[in-house]
């Protein structure tokens, strides 16, 4: 609606403060942390060509000022303050009744993430959680939005030190080294992915995502599929069941787990393997036109513990997918 209009989806939200819309502070440390009182919410992040949600409550809160996680086995978030701009107390009236749900956007607008109450929540807490967050002004309209710069162009691959690269790659011990060794080498994460194809990548159709997920579903292989946009990242891990394709749509529709990804609007696959102190790790990660991440699945597994055989064994599966 809000495209349509040629408007932010945070303008849209903020033309109704007043009526079922309350415009909340920036206290975004506090805000985090009062959340738990809530009880089970549903939470939802997306980008523009996948929707992930999850059933959960907040727990083992760890954030600054900055951002930070939280780490309950169902609520699993990456959390990026900077990127943060408002928030709003959002009141809906459904055919099921009212909803109210908790909403932050970005500078640009953009939706970062959204936490609905369930019938099972703390309404109570709700309320006074909105009462001590309330902004100084309460006016439906004006906020200062700032579009979103175009991603910035890689440099050619000429400029880009792939004996470096791959020596790095060798020399990884934690998949969070990852970023820095594209930063230090002013490499893009997909330009890296391609000077490497071969040693640590392999290129894949676009339907292996979808692979995937059906593969895991079939041998009741728990993964983890991580779904971000600047502000957050959101991971599910666990099995999947109920698998619903709907036109360009691929579905899972479990019931503490929903996912909706936009197949149409994949790019570029690539399987990636990075060395770490516990081993090889392997993740199938997809992208759009613009290159930006949408979606990033691995075998469930934690610091520690060895990549699941059964994940490595599909991989192997979907490294032999022909385009189609």
């Amino acid at each position: 609606a809000a495209r349509e209009l040629g408007v932010s989806e945070a303008e849209l939200v903020a033309a109704r403060v007043g009526d079922g819309v309350t415009r909340l502070d920036t206290r975004w440390k506090a805000l985090i942390e009062a959340i738990p009182g809530l009880g089970e919410v549903m939470v939802l992040t997306r980008n523009e060509a996948c929707v992930h949600e999850k059933v959960g409550t907040f727990g083992d809160i760890r954030v600054s000022d900055m951002g930070g996680v939280t780490l309950d086995p169902e609520i699993d978030l990456r959390l990026f303050f900077s990127k943060w701009a408002f928030a709003f107390a959002v009141e809906e009236e459904l055919a099921s009744g009212l909803r109210k749900s908790i909403q932050i956007f970005g500078t640009d607008g953009e939706a970062v993430h959204k936490v609905y109450l369930r019938e099972t929540s703390d309404e109570t807490v709700y309320n006074v959680l909105v009462r001590d967050h309330l902004a100084e002004v309460q006016e439906a309209g004006g906020l200062e939005i700032i579009p979103a710069a175009p991603k910035e162009a890689d440099l050619p691959d000429s400029e880009i030190d792939r004996e470096a690269l791959l020596e790095r790659w060798s020399k990884i011990s934690d998949v969070h080294e990852f970023f820095g060794m594209l930063k230090d080498l002013k490499a893009g994460r997909i330009q890296a992915f391609r000077l490497a194809e071969g040693s640590y990548t392999k290129k894949v159709p676009g339907h292996a995502f979808r692979r995937a997920l059906e593969t895991a579903r079939d041998i009741s292989l728990p993964i983890m599929v991580f779904v971000g946009n600047k502000g957050i990242i959101q991971i599910h891990t666990g099995a999947v069941s109920n698998l619903k394709p709907m036109g360009p749509w691929m579905n899972v529709l479990d019931e503490r787990f929903n996912l909706h990804l936009r197949e149409d609007m994949i790019a570029e696959s690539w399987i990636v393997r990075k060395p770490t102190a516990d081993g090889t790790v392997t993740s199938l990660e997809i992208f759009d036109k613009n290159g930006e991440v949408i979606a990033m699945m691995f075998g469930a597994r934690k610091p520690g513990k060895p990549e699941l055989e059964s994940w490595r064994e599909t991989i192997l599966q979907i490294e032999k997918l022909e385009a189609h």
